[in-house]
């Protein structure tokens, strides 16, 4: 199950049957949502809760901190050192704004507290902890109301002795303590520190919400950032690998349909209510840790994903100089697009509906009706006021929308050395199939699919999800100074822990597959790579460094900087099986004919029920695809063919009939 900012979905495998439910979230309570949805969807399956493995996905962590409403949380930290979130570094946003407001720390000065202690680099106790100083904290975290803390010594990634005593006495005040040795024991005090307090700030809110899940679901395992499974006990404790568990799991899936479809280079197009996720698969699901949330450096293993605020919610305005822009803003579940009957600002999805590309009839099956004439007249009022007709402000939106998507695209492609024209882009969320082909043709992308229930994909890609954990450690060597087998050594102590905590999970020694990897760079550089560990992990360096950077440092030497350590645990993963084959001829599909807008032209476009297509059925350009978790748009001079999966692919017409691929 996954909850997005407009829609909570939740896809089930019953003993060879798939069942599928989306509903509105509840923004106010998300737990509503996800008890009502699982309790219907398993009723109606004949299943009880503690029967089924249950996998959750949610945007509450990433939503607290972005909105700023986790706990009242403190700050421990060796005494000098107390300002480091506020003073963090020299990098600005905007390089020349003089006015540039940076936004404010998680933890107020007062809540910030200084210990006289000091550990060197080398994790040498230079100076132990006053236990008298320790009892006046404690006093005074008392008297503040406090509901966590986060500790964050410097250097306490070499020897966290520290840090443990002083979490160890705090243990009295019963509330959540993160010491930052268990979040991030890596060394650069700012991204440690400010990691260590998010998760602090968010961990008594994802407690209480874990906890009623499991009051009323039983146990369920959590989607990680980085696209792995934690047990929701672990996550209860360091809930800040989860803040961006839905789109990862949206990666997961699209990775293993494209797998399935025999593609190898993939482009993923994540766009839900509120906004549009885009990544790239190369063979492998990128991974990354240089990540910032709502200001904040998160410094935690994620899917590298790039996130803009387009997506079917994001609300069409006009900025101070009269242009026309589209979002970051979203109406949301609450109150929704003009066509939901509540919302007022109009938005893509009143726009797609208005142009003739989204039903009347409604979404999710028609379960959810839309107020055309509503729509229209808001639509009016608008187009009016900035003088334009009606379709070309529709027109204008949706090109907006896909300009900001595009530019997405083009960050994790073009701008890290990807050619987009190597890659096919995946489809998913509600309403990626509306805008794909459009965005296809911008980017010279040749192949576009769409796999089945499009807007379910992130909660089924939770059901393919591993168990997994994953560790890191700095050692700051010399790469010319420190023999293959010295860094083989270093990772023991963290396979151990790995192994150790696996068999906490319910996995044995001989299942879990442990993958080592370095963070490198060339010596006296600021920032990292990282790069698989194994004999030739130098070269490994020195190729991923020219595909970012274009050149090399031949006479430099390299530097490992951290060690990291993922542990997975396979678990059993549903399958997609084949469809019994049809013929080119969709018609058997076909269950209207009607007209739409495009690039100001009424076309007459026909209209497939998704359940009746068949693989090999070819569909041709301008036609619309209806299912129940999503809309698929095919303009002119597009091409569609159901592949055996029932996946569609989609292409130029022209590449058709210029290559001999089995298409």
């Amino acid at each position: 199950m996954d909850i997005g900012g407009t829609f909570t979905d939740i896809i089930a495998f019953l003993e060879g049957r798939v069942l599928r439910y989306k509903l509105l979230s509840t923004p106010y309570d998300p737990a509503l949502a996800v008890i009502k949805g699982v309790r219907e969807m398993l009723t109606g399956g004949g299943i009880e809760t503690d029967q089924a493995r249950i996998v959750h996905g949610s945007t509450i962590a990433v939503n607290a901190l972005l909105e700023r409403k986790g706990a009242r949380t403190a700050l421990i930290t060796t005494k000098g050192f107390e300002d480091i979130i506020e003073i963090g570094r020299q990098n600005r946003p905007s390089l020349y704004d003089l006015l540039v407001d940076k936004p404010p720390p998680l933890v107020p000065r007062e809540l910030r507290f200084g210990i006289s202690e000091r550990t060197t680099y080398k994790g040498e106790i230079e100076r132990e902890i006053d236990e008298n100083e320790l009892k006046m904290l404690l006093n005074e975290l008392r008297s503040k109301g406090v509901e966590s803390i986060a500790i964050s010594l410097l250097h306490s990634y070499a020897n966290p002795e520290n840090e443990r005593r002083i979490a160890r006495f705090l243990e009295g005040l019963g509330v959540h303590i993160s010491p930052s040795h268990e979040v991030l024991p890596e060394y650069r005090e700012y991204e440690r520190t400010s990691t260590t307090v998010a998760n602090a700030y968010i961990a008594p809110l994802m407690e209480r919400y874990l906890a009623r899940l499991e009051g009323e679901l039983g146990g369920i395992g959590v989607m990680q950032s980085s696209g792995g499974i934690i047990s929701s006990r672990l996550a209860r404790r360091i809930p800040i690998y989860t803040v961006m568990s839905g789109p990862a799991g949206g990666v997961v899936g699209a990775s293993y349909i494209a797998r399935m479809s025999g593609f190898k280079k993939v482009i993923t197009l994540d766009m839900g209510g509120t906004s549009t996720d885009v990544s790239l698969y190369d063979g492998e699901i990128k991974v990354g840790v240089e990540n910032e949330i709502g200001g904040i450096p998160i410094r935690v293993p994620m899917v590298e994903i790039h996130t803009v605020g387009a997506g079917g919610g994001s609300i069409a305005h006009l900025d101070p100089g009269g242009a026309l822009r589209v979002g970051p803003q979203s109406a949301g579940a609450d109150p929704g697009p003009v066509c939901y009957g509540k919302g007022d600002q109009i938005t893509v999805t009143d726009a797609n509906l208005i142009l003739g590309r989204i039903s009347s009839g409604g979404l999710l099956g028609g379960d959810m009706p839309l107020d055309v004439e509503r729509t229209r007249k808001a639509m009016e009022r608008f187009a009016r006021k900035i003088g334009y007709s009606l379709e070309e402000v529709c027109e204008g939106v949706i090109q907006i929308a896909n300009a900001t998507m595009e530019k997405a695209i083009r960050v994790i492609s073009v701008e890290r050395g990807y050619d987009p024209r190597d890659f096919v882009l995946i489809s998913f969320g509600g309403a990626g199939g509306l805008h794909a082909c459009e965005l296809a043709r911008l980017l010279s992308i040749p192949y576009v699919i769409v796999p089945q229930n499009p807007g379910l994909l992130s909660a089924f890609g939770m059901a393919l999800a591993d168990v997994t954990r994953d560790y890191s450690q700095t050692v700051l060597k010399k790469a010319g100074e420190t023999r293959y087998e010295e860094l083989l050594s270093m990772f023991r102590p963290l396979e151990d822990r790995a192994l150790r905590e696996m068999r906490e999970e319910g996995f044995d020694r001989d299942e879990v597959l442990l993958v080592r990897s370095l963070d490198m760079r060339y010596e006296g550089q600021s920032y990292e790579l990282t790069v698989p560990f194994n004999a030739e992990y130098r070269e490994g360096f020195e190729t991923a460094y020219l595909r970012r950077f274009g050149h090399l440092h031949p006479n430099a030497d390299m530097e490992i900087v951290t060690l990291r350590l993922r542990a997975i645990g396979p678990v059993e993963k549903p399958e997609l099986r084949p469809i019994s084959p049809g013929t080119d001829d969709p018609s058997d599909a076909l269950t209207a004919v009607r007209e739409l807008i495009y690039r100001g032209e009424r076309l007459e476009v026909r209209i497939y029920d998704r359940r009746r297509l068949l693989p090999n059925n070819l569909i041709e350009g301008p036609a619309i695809i209806t299912e129940y978790s999503g809309t698929t748009f095919i303009p002119p001079e597009f091409i569609c063919r159901v592949d055996r999966f029932g996946n569609l692919i989609i292409t130029f017409a022209h590449i058709i009939a210029e290559c001999s691929r089995d298409f």
